[in-house]
Formats: C-alpha cells, sequence, structure tokens
C-alpha cells in the first residue's frame, strides 16, 4: 500500500494539475498495465493455465498409474519367486528321493550279485570238492587194486603156487580194506 501512495505522490501532474490516466510515463502506465493484466486473466487462464493444469493432471494421473502397476508388478514378481522357489524345491526334493531310491537300487543288485557270486562260488566248490572225492576214490581204488595185484605176486613169489583166485583176491581186497579203517 505505501508502494500504491509512493508511486500516486511521485506521479507527473497534468497540466490542468489533475491525474491523468492516459499519461504512459505516470501513474496511468501502472493503471492500464493493471487493467489489461485483470482483464486479459480470465482469458489467460482458460487458453495457458487451463490445459497446463489439465496436462499436469493427466501427469499426476499417469504417475501414479505406473506407481500402481510397478507395484502390481512387484507383488506378481514376488509371488512368481516364491512359487518358482517352491518349485525349485519340490524338485530338489524329488531328486533326492529319485536318488535315494537309484541308491537302494543299487544296493539291492549289489547284494543279489554278491549272493549269486557266493552262491556260484559254493556250487563250485561243492563240485571240485566232489569230484575231488571221487578221483581220491578212484585213486584209492586204483591203489587197492595195485596193492592186491602187488600181495598176489608176493604170495605167489613167497608161496611158489599159482595164487590170484577169485577167492585170494577177495581175501586180499578185505585184509586191505581193514587196514584202511586201523588208519583212520
Amino acid at each position: 500500500m505505501d508502494l500504491g501512495i509512493a508511486l500516486l505522490a511521485s506521479a507527473p501532474v497534468a497540466e490542468g494539475g489533475g491525474l491523468n490516466p492516459f499519461n504512459p510515463t505516470g501513474i496511468g502506465g501502472i493503471l492500464w498495465t493493471w487493467v489489461i493484466f485483470l482483464v486479459g486473466l480470465p482469458l489467460m487462464w482458460k487458453v495457458v493455465m487451463g490445459p497446463i493444469t489439465h496436462a499436469l493432471e493427466a501427469r499426476d494421473e499417469q504417475a501414479a498409474r505406473a506407481i500402481r502397476a510397478a507395484e502390481q508388478a512387484r507383488e506378481e514378481t514376488a509371488r512368481a519367486k516364491a512359487e518358482v522357489e517352491s518349485k525349485v524345491a519340490q524338485a530338489r526334493a524329488e531328486s533326492a528321493r529319485l536318488i535315494a531310491e537309484a541308491r537302494e537300487r543299487a544296493s539291492a543288485v549289489e547284494k543279489q550279485i554278491v549272493d549269486e557270486a557266493h552262491l556260484k562260488a559254493q556250487r563250485a566248490a561243492e563240485a571240485a570238492a566232489a569230484a575231488i572225492a571221487s578221483e581220491r576214490d578212484k585213486a584209492i581204488a586204483a591203489i587197492r587194486d595195485e596193492v592186491v595185484e602187488l600181495s598176489i605176486s608176493g604170495a605167489r613169489a613167497v608161496l611158489g603156487r599159482n595164487v590170484g583166485g577169485e577167492d585170494d583176491r577177495r581175501l586180499v581186497s578185505d585184509m586191505v580194506g581193514k587196514l584202511k579203517a586201523i588208519r583212520r
């Protein structure tokens, strides 16, 4: 207010001693500037400020939509991440289960192979023992026959007669069998 009074006081006075509103160098210039501004303000508000305000409001709404969309995307990403982590955990559990099953099957197969090998070895040992026993019995029978023949030959030489009949052979064979039973 003091500024307005100072301007009025310093304004040049018109020739007639009054205020000249059309004098652009005095208070008239300031007055017309305000009148033109106030008359043009609604037009400026409608033409300039209206579109700017609408553009700012649209930008704010677009930013709010972008923020909401980013929050939704973040939530969806978090859900997807949780789902992926859940599926990864399930896959790990399934793979651990499959590995455990494979180990169990491998252990069972290994046990079966070892059992079959033991059984084959046992059968081979039994067959070898039977073969050895058979060959031993054949060797003992052959040795017994040889001893019988030698005994008969020795008795023939000592007695000087023909020894070797079936009865003689049976007699010597029985004696060799008795000697064998005594040694055991």
